[in-house]
């Protein structure tokens, strides 16, 4: 364990070269993906439009301004493709020759999309800030504890994303084609993620299914950042949050180790 975690950090100044370089190379494919993760702007014109004569749920346009960019640069920050990217390695036989690499792969796909973190902010980052605090400046929060933990929450958010989409791509072990399995599962996302309108909206109208949805991994992924952003929390509720992402992280880190080893084993049978 400890010569692998060495190796590791020894390998991961050129893991994250290499991840640079693979998305400069893709750079007409990052651009696509990128720009299928501005819907928070679609969002936030349209529910803005419907707070401009009155509150709505007790959101005015400005919080739906800030709501949205919110979502927008957590969207950016922690969204990936890691599950189509895996897909594709398993059923054109690119993944053999990854599996020659003295690191888990897992470490490998996560450093890939850390390194392209960069690239993604250079547009859609700078948009949103000077929107958000030209626009929605008096709905975020300034509460120092909430500003502290609000980069701790995006990370956790990061890791829980990619440890779904990693579990999502070793399905393609057992199946060619897992691209109705992730369309599905962002569909589910969009949902409760609080990514289509705040979970606020929902708890006022279906409290049962806010409640449920606030204990799934999806809010945890966005709509928990967001608020902690935009909103003044308590003390109670702010631990829930982090409490939350944390437990989702590591379940969702140790779920998709354990998909990937079970499909793995299966790969080498069959390659065998």
């Amino acid at each position: 364990m400890k010569s692998a975690a060495s190796r590791a950090l020894r390998a991961l100044p050129t893991l994250l070269r290499v991840g640079v370089a693979e998305t400069v190379a893709y750079r007409a494919e990052f651009v696509v993906w990128m720009l299928t993760s501005t819907m928070p702007l679609i969002n936030l014109a349209l529910w803005s439009s419907v707070a401009d004569q009155a509150p709505f749920q007790g959101y005015t346009s400005a919080d739906f301004v800030a709501y949205f960019l919110g979502a927008l640069i957590v969207r950016n920050l922690t969204g990936n493709w890691v599950a189509w990217e895996m897909s594709e390695h398993i059923r054109m036989g690119v993944l053999s020759m990854r599996l020659l690499r003295p690191v888990h792969p897992f470490i490998v796909y996560a450093t890939s999309h850390a390194a392209a973190l960069p690239f993604r902010s250079l547009i859609a980052l700078p948009i949103a800030f000077v929107l958000l605090i030209s626009s929605g400046a008096s709905s975020l929060t300034t509460e120092p504890l909430q500003l502290v933990l609000l980069v701790p929450s995006i990370v956790l958010a990061w890791l829980i994303t990619f440890g779904v989409m990693f579990s999502l791509g070793s399905i393609g072990f057992w199946i060619t084609q897992t691209f109705g399995i992730v369309n599905f599962y962002f569909g589910l996302w969009s949902l409760t993620s609080g990514y289509m309108f705040p979970m606020a909206i929902m708890r006022g109208k279906f409290p049962l299914i806010a409640e449920i949805a606030e204990w799934l991994p999806f809010y945890s992924t966005l709509g928990a950042p967001v608020e902690l952003m935009t909103r003044k929390l308590s003390g109670e509720q702010i631990a829930h949050l982090i409490g939350v992402q944390a437990f989702w992280a590591v379940a969702c880190v140790a779920i998709a180790l354990r998909v990937w080893a079970a499909g793995i084993r299966k790969f080498e049978a069959v390659g065998n």
